[in-house]
Protein backbone atom coordinates (compact mmCIF):
# COMPACT_ATOMS: atom_id res chain seq x y z
CA UNK A 1 0.00 0.00 0.00
CA UNK A 2 1.31 3.78 -1.03
CA UNK A 3 0.94 6.76 0.64
CA UNK A 4 -1.25 9.65 -0.95
CA UNK A 5 0.14 12.95 -1.69
CA UNK A 6 -1.82 15.94 -2.34
CA UNK A 7 0.44 17.65 -5.27
CA UNK A 8 0.93 20.84 -3.22
CA UNK A 9 2.69 19.03 -0.47
CA UNK A 10 6.28 19.09 0.13
CA UNK A 11 7.94 16.13 1.56
CA UNK A 12 11.29 16.72 1.79
CA UNK A 13 14.24 14.02 1.47
CA UNK A 14 14.94 11.49 4.44
CA UNK A 15 11.24 11.72 6.09
CA UNK A 16 9.80 8.11 6.64
CA UNK A 17 6.18 8.11 6.03
CA UNK A 18 4.43 4.69 6.63
CA UNK A 19 1.75 2.84 3.99
CA UNK A 20 -1.82 3.96 3.61
CA UNK A 21 -0.87 7.70 5.20
CA UNK A 22 -2.66 10.36 3.42
CA UNK A 23 -1.21 14.08 3.01
CA UNK A 24 -3.25 16.71 1.72
CA UNK A 25 -2.73 19.91 0.51
CA UNK A 26 0.23 22.24 1.41
CA UNK A 27 1.36 20.18 4.35
CA UNK A 28 5.02 20.26 4.88
CA UNK A 29 6.28 17.32 6.35
CA UNK A 30 10.59 17.88 7.14
CA UNK A 31 13.19 15.67 6.18
CA UNK A 32 13.78 13.52 9.26
CA UNK A 33 10.32 13.38 10.38
CA UNK A 34 9.63 9.90 10.98
CA UNK A 35 5.57 8.64 10.18
CA UNK A 36 3.99 5.40 11.00
CA UNK A 37 0.96 3.60 8.94
CA UNK A 38 -2.37 4.82 8.18
CA UNK A 39 -1.97 8.44 9.17
CA UNK A 40 -3.77 11.16 7.70
CA UNK A 41 -2.54 14.90 7.59
CA UNK A 42 -4.78 17.70 6.71
CA UNK A 43 -4.45 21.07 5.03
CA UNK A 44 -1.50 23.32 6.10
CA UNK A 45 -0.02 20.56 8.60
CA UNK A 46 3.55 21.02 9.30
CA UNK A 47 6.20 18.30 10.63
CA UNK A 48 8.83 19.41 12.31
CA UNK A 49 12.74 17.45 11.99
CA UNK A 50 12.93 15.72 15.38
CA UNK A 51 8.87 14.45 15.62
CA UNK A 52 8.17 10.90 15.74
CA UNK A 53 3.95 9.82 14.70
CA UNK A 54 2.93 6.51 15.27
CA UNK A 55 0.36 4.69 13.54
CA UNK A 56 -3.19 5.67 12.89
CA UNK A 57 -2.66 9.30 13.88
CA UNK A 58 -4.89 12.21 12.44
CA UNK A 59 -3.44 15.62 12.47
CA UNK A 60 -6.22 17.95 11.34
CA UNK A 61 -6.08 21.38 9.28
CA UNK A 62 -3.61 24.04 10.81
CA UNK A 63 -1.75 22.00 12.83
CA UNK A 64 2.09 22.09 13.51
CA UNK A 65 3.83 19.03 15.09
CA UNK A 66 7.39 21.09 16.33
CA UNK A 67 10.73 19.51 16.48
CA UNK A 68 10.50 17.48 20.02
CA UNK A 69 6.89 15.90 20.02
CA UNK A 70 6.19 12.38 20.05
CA UNK A 71 3.10 11.34 18.98
CA UNK A 72 2.06 7.34 20.16
CA UNK A 73 -0.57 5.27 18.40
CA UNK A 74 -3.93 6.26 17.29
CA UNK A 75 -3.88 10.55 18.64
CA UNK A 76 -6.56 12.40 17.12
CA UNK A 77 -4.92 16.44 16.73
CA UNK A 78 -8.51 18.64 16.63
CA UNK A 79 -8.01 21.36 14.08
CA UNK A 80 -5.68 23.98 14.78
CA UNK A 81 -4.53 23.07 17.85
CA UNK A 82 -1.11 23.78 19.44
CA UNK A 83 1.87 22.41 20.13
CA UNK A 84 4.72 24.58 22.09
CA UNK A 85 8.55 23.80 22.16
CA UNK A 86 10.12 26.45 24.39
CA UNK A 87 9.30 27.37 27.57
CA UNK A 88 10.00 31.30 27.50
CA UNK A 89 10.78 32.07 23.64
CA UNK A 90 12.12 35.51 22.87
CA UNK A 91 12.42 36.20 19.20
CA UNK A 92 16.36 37.77 20.10
CA UNK A 93 17.34 34.65 22.05
CA UNK A 94 18.11 31.59 20.18
CA UNK A 95 16.68 28.98 22.44
CA UNK A 96 16.74 25.69 20.03
CA UNK A 97 19.38 23.73 22.19
CA UNK A 98 16.27 24.17 24.85
CA UNK A 99 13.52 22.54 23.18
CA UNK A 100 11.22 20.71 26.19
CA UNK A 101 10.26 17.08 25.09
CA UNK A 102 6.21 16.51 24.86
CA UNK A 103 5.25 12.97 24.96
CA UNK A 104 1.45 12.37 23.25
CA UNK A 105 0.46 8.29 24.53
CA UNK A 106 -1.74 6.40 22.42
CA UNK A 107 -5.20 7.09 22.40
CA UNK A 108 -5.24 10.37 23.22
CA UNK A 109 -7.49 12.81 21.62
CA UNK A 110 -6.83 17.00 21.50
CA UNK A 111 -9.87 19.06 20.23
CA UNK A 112 -9.94 22.32 18.24
CA UNK A 113 -7.69 25.00 19.48
CA UNK A 114 -6.21 23.11 22.53
CA UNK A 115 -2.65 24.58 23.28
CA UNK A 116 0.04 22.17 24.71
CA UNK A 117 2.41 23.82 26.70
CA UNK A 118 5.73 21.46 25.83
CA UNK A 119 7.93 18.84 28.36
CA UNK A 120 5.01 17.32 29.15
CA UNK A 121 3.18 14.26 29.05
CA UNK A 122 -0.30 13.33 28.07
CA UNK A 123 -1.60 9.60 29.23
CA UNK A 124 -2.65 7.20 27.26
CA UNK A 125 -6.14 7.61 26.13
CA UNK A 126 -6.87 11.00 28.08
CA UNK A 127 -9.26 13.83 26.37
CA UNK A 128 -8.13 17.21 25.88
CA UNK A 129 -11.66 18.97 25.18
CA UNK A 130 -11.93 22.03 22.88
CA UNK A 131 -9.68 25.35 23.68
CA UNK A 132 -7.87 23.79 26.69
CA UNK A 133 -4.75 24.89 27.81
CA UNK A 134 -2.69 21.74 28.94
CA UNK A 135 0.56 23.22 31.08
CA UNK A 136 1.01 19.78 33.26
CA UNK A 137 0.97 16.04 32.81
CA UNK A 138 -2.04 14.22 32.38
CA UNK A 139 -3.11 11.29 33.66
CA UNK A 140 -4.28 8.33 31.45
CA UNK A 141 -7.76 8.35 30.81
CA UNK A 142 -8.23 11.75 32.03
CA UNK A 143 -10.85 14.32 30.77
CA UNK A 144 -9.27 18.09 30.85
CA UNK A 145 -10.93 20.86 29.88
CA UNK A 146 -10.38 24.80 30.72
CA UNK A 147 -7.81 27.36 31.15
CA UNK A 148 -5.36 26.22 32.37
CA UNK A 149 -6.67 22.49 31.92
CA UNK A 150 -8.61 20.85 34.97
CA UNK A 151 -9.53 17.06 35.22
CA UNK A 152 -13.17 17.48 34.55
CA UNK A 153 -13.66 13.24 35.42
CA UNK A 154 -12.77 10.10 33.15
CA UNK A 155 -13.23 9.02 29.73
CA UNK A 156 -13.05 5.08 28.63
CA UNK A 157 -11.46 3.88 25.45
CA UNK A 158 -13.99 4.49 23.36
CA UNK A 159 -14.65 8.24 24.06
CA UNK A 160 -17.60 8.55 26.48
CA UNK A 161 -17.04 9.89 29.68
CA UNK A 162 -16.97 7.24 32.58
CA UNK A 163 -19.27 7.74 35.60
CA UNK A 164 -18.38 10.02 38.14
CA UNK A 165 -17.69 7.96 41.23
CA UNK A 166 -14.86 5.93 43.17
CA UNK A 167 -14.26 2.08 42.60
CA UNK A 168 -15.19 -0.05 39.73
CA UNK A 169 -17.21 1.55 37.20
CA UNK A 170 -18.02 0.35 33.69
CA UNK A 171 -18.54 2.40 30.77
CA UNK A 172 -21.97 2.75 29.29
CA UNK A 173 -21.31 2.41 26.00
CA UNK A 174 -18.55 -0.29 25.24
CA UNK A 175 -18.75 -2.01 28.97
CA UNK A 176 -15.35 -2.04 29.43
CA UNK A 177 -14.36 -1.71 32.90
CA UNK A 178 -12.46 0.39 35.16
CA UNK A 179 -11.30 1.52 38.83
CA UNK A 180 -10.89 4.96 39.69
CA UNK A 181 -10.00 6.66 42.55
CA UNK A 182 -9.86 10.37 42.82
CA UNK A 183 -6.00 10.68 41.56
CA UNK A 184 -6.25 7.49 39.22
CA UNK A 185 -8.13 5.44 36.22
CA UNK A 186 -6.99 1.99 35.63
CA UNK A 187 -8.61 -0.03 33.03
CA UNK A 188 -9.43 -3.71 34.28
Amino acid sequence: MSITVHPTAIIDNGAEIGAGSRIWHWVHICSKAVIGKNCSFGQNVFVGNDVVIGDNVKIQNNVSVYDSVILEDDVFCGPSMVFTNVINPRSHVIRKNEYKKTVVRKGTSIGANATIICGIELGQYCFIAAGAVVNKNVAPYSLMAGVPALRKGWICVCGVQLPKKTGEVSCSNCKKYFQITEIECVEK
